[in-house]
């Protein structure tokens, strides 16, 4: 290696330490071995090459993760964009380590987008576009999403986390866009058969992953929010408008069928692990969750158990949908101890429903 090569942008999975800090994370490469920068306020791990094994670099899409073993424990250092790959691939290469290109599974990308919303079905990449749009339903969605003043102190925004392969880049604007072709394969058949089979709902019939799915006229993410300390936790909203309220009442019709929250989370869960492990469907298969707040609305949600890879703690993930007038609201959270957090995800489903109301949203 003639000279070092210093790479920025990455989050870290596990923590090198217990509750040590993720992101933002620098590498610096030399012919000594691996070098991490961590935390905001940089806290400095040097790894010499002979203690780094089963090196590996993947190229999923427009992202890069870089994998090693030390001392037996599993670390992976993930980020969007493609930045050095090819200095990386030479280094990695060089080292013993392999380097592969994995395609995403059929349809990750689009399925991503459609297992956050609520009811975009089999229609989401028929009617999507990334145009800017900065009507009044636009300035609507964005007042709806989560900011971090909603959350208690020592939050802060990340640029990817293990959220990212759920919830569409932050303050991406996706609108509807008749004139499109319809796009083939949208959500892969494994997420929804395995949705309408819990939810008791043919294909045609079904309005989230089934060819009765309506597509918003607009649709945007807030940031991932997340906590480093004590354990990792993260939580994000996804907004949509639609143009006429009937619509969101066809959609909260299906999603107030009793195993709904149960249902629906599990399918975000099998996305999840279509990314992090080789298992399709979370072994958990979830149960229901009634946010309860004092703001009125209609909200209802899911928990599962999943397994992180290279990660000892126990993991929820919980998703919630609320919903009134024009508007279907997402949120989606990883905590480690859903009882600990239930409290804090409540609050957060208060907030949303009081911003639904207040935007013009009366209960569908």
């Amino acid at each position: 290696m003639s000279e070092p090569l210093r790479t920025q942008g990455w989050t870290v999975r596990p923590s090198f330490v217990p509750h040590g800090p993720t992101s933002p994370v620098a590498l610096l490469f030399d012919e000594e071995g691996l070098t991490q920068l961590a935390g905001v306020y940089p806290v400095a791990w040097q790894t010499p090459w002979c203690e780094l094994d089963e090196l590996t670099l993947t190229r999923v899409g427009s992202s890069e993760t870089l994998g090693a073993s030390v001392a037996g424990v599993r670390y992976e250092w993930r980020r969007r964009g493609l930045d050095e790959f090819e200095e990386l691939r030479a280094i990695v290469l060089a080292r013993g380590g392999s380097v592969r290109r994995r395609r995403r599974r059929a349809g990750v990308v689009a399925i991503a987008l459609a297992v956050v919303v609520a009811s975009m079905g089999g229609l989401i990449a028929s009617l999507l576009s990334g145009a800017p749009n900065t009507d009044v339903e636009t300035l609507g969605a964005r007042a709806v999403n989560l900011s971090v003043a909603d959350l208690p102190v020592g939050w802060s925004s990340i640029a990817t986390g293990y959220l990212s392969y759920l919830v569409p880049a932050s303050g991406r604007v996706i609108t509807s866009t008749p004139t499109t072709a319809p796009a083939v394969d949208v959500v892969t058949p494994v997420v929804a058969a395995q949705f309408q089979r819990c939810l008791g709902v043919s294909g045609a019939t079904d309005r989230i992953f089934g060819a009765a799915g309506q597509s918003p006229d607009v649709q945007i993410s807030s940031p991932i929010f997340h906590q480093a300390t004590p354990i990792e936790t993260e939580v994000a909203t996804t907004t949509q408008y639609y143009r006429s309220t009937g619509m969101v009442r066809r959609d909260v019709a299906e999603m107030s069928r009793p195993n709904f929250g149960s249902c629906f989370v599990a399918a975000n869960a099998t996305i999840l692990l279509s990314e992090y492990a080789s298992q399709l469907t979370p072994s958990d298969p979830g149960t229901n969750w009634t946010p309860l707040t004092f703001a009125k609305g209609w909200a209802r949600g899911g928990v599962v158990s999943v397994d992180l890879p290279g990660v000892s703690a126990a993991y929820s993930l919980v998703v919630a949908v609320i919903a009134g007038g024009h508007y279907e609201v997402t949120l989606s959270a990883l905590v480690p101890s859903w009882r600990a957090n239930r409290q804090l995800l409540n609050q957060l489903v208060g907030i949303v429903k009081t911003r639904v109301d207040g935007v013009g949203g009366a209960v569908a």
